[in-house]
């Protein structure tokens, strides 16, 4: 998507200088994933305590270090 958006110029060069990132546009996109994960992770935290498990937990791990 392209988009015209005026930027705070000292935001953006000191996240170059922390990230060593050259362009404005890499800046952006790094910020926008980074923004996308600490919110899919924010709305992973909201599950906390509301999921039933159900399996056994010994069983699954039978086997995984066979070759020890």
């Amino acid at each position: 998507m392209r988009t015209n958006i005026v930027l705070d110029d000292d935001l953006v060069m000191r996240a170059q200088a922390l990230s060593g990132i050259r362009t404005k546009r890499e800046v952006i996109q790094k910020a926008l994933l980074t923004f996308v994960r600490l919110q899919e992770q924010t709305n992973v935290k909201k599950l906390r305590g509301k999921l039933r498990w159900e399996g056994d937990l010994d069983e699954m791990r039978q086997g995984r270090h066979a070759d020890r």
